[in-house]
């Protein structure tokens, strides 16, 4: 955590310096607010002491880019999906090591940056090019970046159009899980956890395209579907009142929401067995319930039954996990 909070006060000080008006104020907003998604996602360093600070540089610069742009898209008003897909190929160019820069702002109503969306961009480039086994899972990589922007770009469109203009696009993906609703789909899509297990197994020089393919498959959809229909879950108050989608609201009720969150947490599981260093994977699925049901919206929100059946469910290390959260809550930490 020491490691990723140097990260994010160089990228605080790289915005300040780069950026001005409301650029900065979201790129200050998202430092300051989602810092626990770069905090969570940096966990993989633990698996590759050879490169951690490679990986906690990368990994923090993604999450930041990711973390700026969706501030970008929800609170700067209605944008055009044109506009929107432009913002998000500076993900796509991140994981693409010799990639031209372009200008991600071109159909963006605000200027006024002047070299920090780029300098993360460069950032990724570079600690990216550094996996020895990069080449292996760079196509993977893309493929699950590629169904980020095409979510976020489509889930940021307006009112009127946003849920069909995502149904359209997800009902041909439904074809190879169709024991999945859309909305669970779209969330599955809005996880950067594959992309970073990917990174690790990259920083191994033993990669292989088959290792790769193994990694996705574990982690999409159930482990980063669990991720993200937990981050709605907590946010739902959230979501109503600033008028956002929220893919858990398309539950039918709140027992079917329960039912499906613990199927997500027991396939999320089992996936996680299936992979090299199981306890390791285990732990991270473990972690995510905690992290998010440690959250204080969880009581406000009346899911304290909901959120003590998923622990009982997930089993194992997670109510640890979830005292060591709730301690950390306290502190401030995240």
């Amino acid at each position: 955590m020491p490691a990723v909070q140097r990260e994010m006060k160089r990228w605080e000080g790289a915005a300040l310096a780069a950026l001005s008006g409301k650029l900065r104020e979201q790129a200050l907003s998202s430092l300051k607010n989602k810092r626990f998604h770069a905090q969570g996602g940096s966990v993989y360093m633990l698996l590759a002491p050879g490169f951690a600070p490679q990986l906690v540089k990368l990994i923090v610069a993604l999450q930041t880019i990711s973390d700026y742009l969706d501030n970008l898209c929800d609170r700067m008003g209605r944008q055009e999906e044109r506009g929107l897909w432009l913002l998000h190929q500076a993900m796509l160019d991140a994981c693409s090591p010799g990639s031209v820069y372009r200008d991600y702002y071109a159909e963006y109503p605000c200027r006024g940056d002047f070299g920090y969306l780029r300098g993360l961009v460069a950032e990724c480039q570079e600690q990216v090019s550094l996996l020895p086994g990069y080449g292996a899972a760079e196509a993977e990589v893309l493929a699950l970046v590629s169904l980020y922007c095409h979510l976020q770009t489509y889930k940021h469109l307006d009112v009127n159009c946003r849920t069909q203009r995502l149904q359209d696009w997800i009902k041909p993906h439904l074809g190879r899980f169709p024991h999945l609703f859309w909305w669970e789909f779209a969330a599955a899509c809005g996880s950067t956890l594959g992309v970073f297990a990917l990174f690790q197994r990259a920083s191994c020089r033993g990669m292989t395209l088959a290792g790769a393919r193994q990694m996705v498959e574990a982690y999409f959809p159930w482990i980063c579907g669990l991720h993200i229909l937990l981050d709605y879950l907590i946010d739902q108050g959230e979501d109503e009142e600033e008028g956002d989608l929220n893919f858990v609201s398309f539950y039918p009720d709140r027992e079917e929401c329960q039912r499906r969150l613990a199927l997500f947490t027991k396939e999320a599981l089992a996936r996680a067995d299936t992979l090299p260093d199981p306890f390791f994977h285990r732990a991270v699925v473990r972690g995510l319930l905690a992290l998010y049901l440690s959250d204080p919206k969880v009581k406000s929100l009346g899911l304290e039954e909901l959120a003590g059946e998923l622990v009982e469910t997930a089993g194992g290390l997670t109510g640890s996990y979830l005292g060591i959260c709730r301690f950390l809550r306290r502190l401030r930490v995240v």
